[in-house]
């Protein structure tokens, strides 16, 4: 099969003009402009790397604190730079201190590195972590509030909840479990991995306790680029998980909280400071700004998921308020059996090299199934779903 057309604007991403890129959703794609950005970052820095750290990088990071918090909509004092979402989870799971008996409440959708931090924290400290199951296929949002209200006991002190779930492609019902969660006394972290530049985020009128989302997926910013939210009371007990200078110079007119995030050694912060240049550059491309955007890769999933499903006659998992920029499909019936999470799927490999696409397959164990999921973005078009579609359809036997 002749490879498939692409959209117009993917001349303003480096992307293998030879690979269908359907995976957007596991590292992202950073536009040329934007990666021009982070190089004159890092040539500022090493033209005089003492004055570039002692200073200017505290005024930079600030910067890209503020841009974010426009467009997160809440105060740049309460965020923290971050290399990725993992890193936020673990910095607030790190910090935390538990009793014996305490329950941690987790989704089985949850991310695997993010679930793994939670064992590893429960286990140190005697706590127990209460998985929650969500189904999958799934009737609507209302399935999952009432399922997760009902993993919470008296001993419930912490829930981790996704906006958007990455190996089902579930867009939670974030706006309404995190009051509910908070009100009854749970603190939540809000594991938003798949978040800023995927769905609008409120942060201030959110109250989530802890909020982490990527800046590289659905922003487009550099790899390494990322933000913990910590709302204001329970910073002072937040650190990170790297103890530096920041622990104990003098505080000016700046937090604690501020400081030790700020300065934890020498580390190459040109992501931070391009995550700006990211947030206004996107808009251009696009009349309409970020909504647009987010509405044009819901759209443009919602008819990759459409066309898969039709061509592969296989359901869809979810409604289409359920779904953002990426969607999970079960595998249809015949597709095989299950390959370890942590083992190559055979079927991934052939798309690759056979077909030229790239796009995840796995095995779960909860929701068990094997799935593959798609991912759209502003360089993708219509006809790479379709001949997503027909290259399953060969290897499948649809």
């Amino acid at each position: 099969m002749a490879l498939p057309q692409r959209s117009p604007l993917a001349k303003h991403w480096m992307l293998d003009s030879n690979c269908v890129f359907l995976n957007h959703g596991s590292f992202g794609a950073t536009p040329t402009a934007v990666r021009e950005e982070q190089r004159n970052w890092q040539d500022l820095l090493e033209a005089e790397p003492v004055r570039f750290y002692e200073d200017l990088a505290m005024g930079f990071m600030q910067d890209a604190r503020k841009s974010l918090a426009s467009m997160l909509h809440c105060d740049a004092e309460d965020l923290a730079l971050v290399e990725n979402a993992t890193t936020g989870v673990n910095t607030v799971l790190r910090s935390l201190e538990f009793n014996e008996g305490d329950e941690i409440l987790v989704p089985d959708h949850a991310y695997q590195a993010c679930r793994n931090a939670i064992d590893y924290v429960a286990s140190r400290w005697g706590a127990k972590v209460v998985t929650v199951n969500i189904p999958f296929p799934i009737d609507g949002p209302q399935v999952v509030i009432d399922t997760i209200i009902a993993g919470v006991s008296e001993r419930t002190v912490l829930a981790m909840i996704d906006t958007v779930t990455s190996p089902t492609g579930l867009r939670m019902p974030f706006e309404e479990l995190v009051p509910l969660l908070e009100g009854r006394g749970v603190s939540v972290l809000l594991d938003a991995a798949h978040g800023i530049g995927m769905v609008p985020l409120y942060l201030d009128n959110l109250g989530a306790s802890y909020t982490t989302s990527n800046c590289h997926k659905w922003l487009c910013a550099p790899k390494g680029s990322a933000f913990l939210h910590v709302r204001k009371d329970h910073q002072l007990k937040i650190h990170p998980l790297t103890i530096s200078h920041g622990m104990t110079f003098p505080l000016g007119d700046t937090t604690r909280f501020r400081h030790e995030f700020d300065w934890t050694g020498t580390r190459d912060i040109s992501a931070f400071c391009s995550i700006p240049a990211a947030i206004e550059y996107l808009p251009t491309l696009v009349e309409g700004g970020w909504s647009a955007i987010m509405q044009h890769n819901h759209d443009l999933v919602v008819k990759g998921r459409k066309i898969l499903c039709d061509r592969l006659g296989i359901e869809a998992p979810c409604p289409e308020s359920m779904i953002t920029c990426i969607a999970t499909l079960r595998l249809p019936a015949g597709g095989g059996a299950g390959i370890p999470l942590h083992e190559p799927d055979p079927l991934h490999q052939v798309l690759q090299e056979k077909y030229n696409i790239q796009v995840p397959v796995w095995s779960w164990e909860s929701p068990k199934g094997r799935y593959f999921r798609i991912s759209a973005q502003l360089y993708n078009h219509v006809d790479e779903y379709h001949y997503l579609a027909e290259a399953l359809a060969a290897e499948l036997g649809c």
